[in-house]
């Protein structure tokens, strides 16, 4: 890894040891990117009650017991105790110029693969994919895309919503409709998904004929009815090959292998109970059989229940979910689960997790952790709906942003023929659609503006595809095709002290291309695609100062060599780390 920030704190912390004493070996040197020099590091303010020196003095004693190294052109003291530090050009010139041969851009395999389970997205059978689906689809594919690339063993696990009371309803309405199981032409009725379910919840709720055959038709799907269960596998089928073509669509990784519903536990939950039950785990409450998780409590101050079996015999959501948890657990073998559900459910999964510690299931090192993401909200600042009140389709919602984007692109770029316009339409319109809802901290609401999205200006999808596409455009006026890394660089920068704005903006782009390391850790670390995404915007935007202060082409020799090595780096960093989002790159815009 070619992390100057990260080595720059292994130097401070290994100096602060030598003048301070080996007690100081877990000292953190808040080392980040600096206003004036490259990089600050603010660590003797901390430091000054433990060592009993002044802020200042520790900070002089740090600087002068810094290790021999060619990372460090300059060190300086600011403030009460703040250190700024100048990086050595040729030290940042050699590590760019390394990267031009490495696939990976300095990010490095991780030290200790994980076998990763990523719960997300979990649509219903026999419903629409609505805007709520969209932030757990999209969070849950780019984590699952990152972990991947770090070298861990992710396993997609898509909750779906395959089982349970409503189905009595809906086998009973595909049997009046018709339908029959394995026929093409006769499931074509089942189209649309929201009309065939508003139109089974009107006949459960305004016919109590229908509504009695719908329980009985319950009673026989949970009793395991061959007939019953064919049709209700008919319901899964359609309703999984419509969520295959959204999946497409926006470009997501889930395949119909990754599919996990609520079914796959239902075997299991009545043993699971039982041995809750006889372990003294699970006590009865009001006649329902409880699990109570330490330290949740209701307003009143008494136990907070998760409820494994309900006064009638039947399970809900909390039994599934402890049944999923020990399956991801031991048949899965996870030593890291996340679930990328909305904040809402923060409470229940916190239960959970707690449930299963308790029941000596997640045990160090594996842990659970719940990935929690807020709401899609209209122009009005409340949650985005339709003309009609209903929750809008997500196809709708790619349709809308493929629309804008061919829009814009009719106009920023009419040299673009109606084929590539459209492929690339759907690159921008697609990654403006998952880069709005990415590049947003996960835990905050974010307003839906797909004219902003869309846009090739600000922080936007369009505007990094547009960088990306730049470079591109650049080696096509280099004579024959775009050359190989061999024939590229190597880099040189101006030293430190040059003060030309070109030198400058060549030392930015450098810094930040050595940045893509520790930004695809923290959201490892922290599971918050925003960060990644922040890095890209500061990437692309220091690109642009480079394209208009460091000409390219018209630059000879070692100095052309160089500003294309950068500007390849910089096209490559981008395709990379976009990618990790689930964003395609065009090579023309």
């Amino acid at each position: 890894m070619f992390d100057p920030l990260g080595e720059l704190g292994s130097l401070v912390r290994a100096a602060a040891v030598t003048a301070l004493g080996p007690e100081f070996s877990d000292v953190d040197p808040q080392v980040r990117r600096g206003q004036h020099g490259d990089a600050q590091a603010d660590l003797a303010l901390g430091l000054s009650k433990r060592a009993r020196k002044a802020p200042r003095a520790i900070a002089e004693s740090i600087v002068a017991a810094l290790p021999p190294n060619d990372l460090i052109e300059r060190a300086e003291i600011a403030g009460p105790g703040f250190i700024n530090f100048t990086f050595a050009s040729p030290w940042l010139a050699k590590a760019a110029t390394r990267l031009l041969d490495d696939p990976r851009l300095g990010v490095p395999q991780a030290a200790t693969p994980e076998r990763v389970v990523i719960d997300y997205s979990a649509p219903n059978v026999a419903k629409e994919m609505h805007v709520g689906h969209l932030r757990s689809t999209v969070l849950g594919d780019a984590l699952a895309r990152l972990f991947e690339f770090r070298g861990h063993t992710v396993i997609r696990q898509n909750h779906i919503g395959d089982w349970g009371t409503p189905f009595g309803m809906l086998i009973e309405h595909l049997i009046d409709l018709d339908v029959k199981v394995g026929d093409a032409s006769s499931e074509l009725a089942l189209a649309d998904l929201s009309s065939f379910y508003k139109a089974a919840r009107k006949k459960f709720d305004e016919d109590p004929a229908f509504a009695d055959r719908s329980r009985r038709r319950v009673v026989a799907l949970q009793g395991g009815d061959a007939e019953t269960l064919a049709r209700w596998r008919t319901l899964v089928d359609i309703s999984t090959r419509y969520f295959e073509t959204v999946y497409e669509a926006l470009d997501v990784t889930l395949q119909r292998k990754d599919v996990a519903g609520e079914s796959l536990y239902n075997d299991k939950l009545a043993p699971l109970v039982a041995e809750l039950e006889a372990s003294g785990h699970a006590r009865e409450n009001d006649g329902a059989l409880c699990v109570f998780p330490a330290g949740f409590t209701n307003k009143e101050g008494e136990p907070l229940p998760l409820i494994v079996r309900k006064s009638d015999g039947g399970f809900g959501y909390a039994t599934t979910d402890l049944a999923a948890i020990r399956y991801r657990l031991f048949d899965l073998g996870a030593t890291r689960l996340l679930y990328v559900v909305g904040a809402p459910q923060a409470q229940h999964f916190s239960m959970i997790f707690t449930a299963a510690r308790e029941l000596g299931w997640l045990k160090p090192s594996a842990r659970a952790e719940h990935v929690a993401f807020g709401s899609v909200l209209g122009p009005d600042r409340r949650m985005l709906r339709s003309r009609e009140g209903d929750a809008v389709r997500l196809v709708d919602l790619v349709s809308e942003a493929i629309a804008r984007a061919e829009s814009v692109l009719a106009t920023k770029a009419p040299d673009l023929d109606a084929e590539t316009r459209a492929k690339v339409g759907k690159m921008v319109g697609v990654g403006s659609l998952k880069y709005a809802d990415l590049s947003s901290d996960r835990v905050k609401d974010y307003v839906f503006d797909v004219d902003r999205m869309v846009s090739f200006d600000g922080n936007t999808s369009g505007y990094l595809q547009y960088a990306y596409a730049r470079v591109r455009a650049i080696f096509r006026k280099v004579e024959g095709s775009v050359p190989v890394s061999g024939s590229l660089g190597p880099v040189v920068l101006a030293p430190a002290a040059d003060n030309d704005a070109a030198a400058r903006a060549e030392r930015a782009l450098v810094l930040n291309l050595l940045a893509l390391a520790p930004a695809v850790q923290i959201v490892e670390d922290l599971l918050e695609p925003h960060r990644l995404a922040g890095y890209l915007y500061e990437l692309a935007t220091s690109f642009t100062s480079f394209y208009e202060k460091c000409p390219i082409l018209s630059s000879t020799g070692e100095l052309r060599a160089s500003r294309l090595a950068l500007a390849e780096l910089t096209a490559r960093t981008l395709s990379l780390a976009l990618g990790l989002l689930g964003i395609s790159v065009p090579e023309r815009m």
